[in-house]
Formats: structure tokens, sequence, C-alpha cells
């Protein structure tokens, strides 16, 4: 047995050396001299060598997993951006949609309704100003025709209101900004009987009443001057 019984031939390079051990001489080494095999030493230092490289590797290994996990993040954001952005758009673009168009149909109610508003305040001013003890024995016929005519058009301009304005009704809707009738109260008004019920619309409806009495007197009285 001599020395290159312990030597790989395979690592060997044609200088007679393995890998390491050539470039441990390059560099200034404590390699082994040509020809013989590595010292235990020699060996230990290439197994230290060698582990620090694998530990070098695994830091590096451990860097570009972290790279890898910030760049899939990063991603995943993006994404989220982009999608986040889309379905904003779509949301937004319809809800400025819908809101135009309310607001466009709440402007033209609320000019429909401010003339609404007018006609019947005109038409509760006229009908107010109606005083038959104003009325002489010379005019009274010539100012009932006119008060009849002035609570016929009246009268016109309320069912108008009603079919425009279903919260005239008393039911067929609430108007905006007014709040619905409390339940407390409705139940109150289902608890009181019948003839209170009764006694309650009279007050209620006093003015249409007397207004209704009035003209049937004076119908009464002209069918029996005639």
């Amino acid at each position: 047995m001599d020395g290159t019984d312990f030597v790989d031939t395979d690592l060997r390079t044609p200088g007679g050396s393995s890998p390491r051990l050539a470039t441990a001489d390059q560099g200034g080494g404590t390699g082994a001299a040509p020809g013989r095999a590595p010292t235990r030493e020699e060996l230990d230092s290439q197994l230290t060598a060698t582990q620090q490289d694998l530990a070098k590797l695994r830091e590096a290994q451990e860097q570009l997993e972290r790279a890898k996990a910030a760049i899939e993040e990063m991603r995943r954001r993006r994404a989220e951006f982009q999608t986040g952005r889309e379905e904003m758009l779509q949301n937004l673009l319809r809800g400025v949609s819908l809101l135009e168009q309310a607001e466009m149909n709440l402007r033209r109610d609320a000019v429909q309704m401010g003339r609404t508003l007018e006609g019947l305040r005109g038409a509760l001013g006229n009908v107010q100003g109606l005083n038959e003890q104003a009325w002489t024995d010379t005019t009274w016929e010539t100012e009932l025709s006119r008060s009849l005519a002035t609570i016929e058009n009246a009268r016109m301009e309320w069912n108008q209101a009603r079919l425009a304005w279903p919260v005239l009704e008393g039911g067929g809707g609430a108007a905006p900004g007014h709040a619905p009738v409390p339940a407390s109260t409705a139940a109150g008004l289902d608890g009181l009987g019948l003839a209170r019920l009764a006694r309650l619309g009279l007050v209620l409806q006093w003015p249409v009443v007397l207004l209704g009495l009035a003209v049937l007197a004076l119908a009464l009285v002209l069918a029996l001057k005639r």
C-alpha cells in the first residue's frame, strides 16, 4: 500500500490534487501536497468550509423565501386593489346615477307640490272669504251663486290635489318629511266607541257642516220664495 490508495482519482485535477486541495494550494492555504492523502486537519478544515457554505446557502434560501412571500403579498394586494377599484367604480357610478334621477324626481315633485299647495291656499282663502252675513236682500242671490261657484272651484282644486298626492287621502302613503301616525295613537282611536268617534268627527268637520247647513237653509229660503 502507498499514499495513492487513499486518494479518489475522480476528484483529482490534472495537477494530481483534488479540487478543494488545488483551490487551497492556489489560495495559499494549508492543502495537502500533491501525491499524498489529506490529513485529518485538512479534512476538518474542508468540513468546516463546507458547513459554512451550506449555512450561507440556507441563509440565501431563507432570504429568497422571504422575498417570494413579500412578492406574493404585493401581488395579492395589487389584485385586491384592482378588484376593489372596479367594484367601487361600478357601485359609485350606479349610486350617483340613481340619486341624480331621484333628485330630479324630487325636484319635479317639489315644484308640483308647490303649485298644488298654492292652489289649495288660494281656494282656502276664497272659501274663508265667504261671509253670508254681508249679504243683503238685493244681492244675496247673486252672492249665493258666486259663493257656490267658489265652493265648486275649491272642490275641484281639492279633488285634483287628492289625485296628485295620495297623502291627502289619509292613508295612501306618507309625504316626505311627515312621520306616520304612531301605533299608540291608532290603538287609542280604535278603543273609542262609535258615538265618541262620531262626535270627534263632527268637531273636526264642523266648518264644512256649518257651510252645508247654510247652503241648505238658503236653498230652502229660495224654494219658499218661489
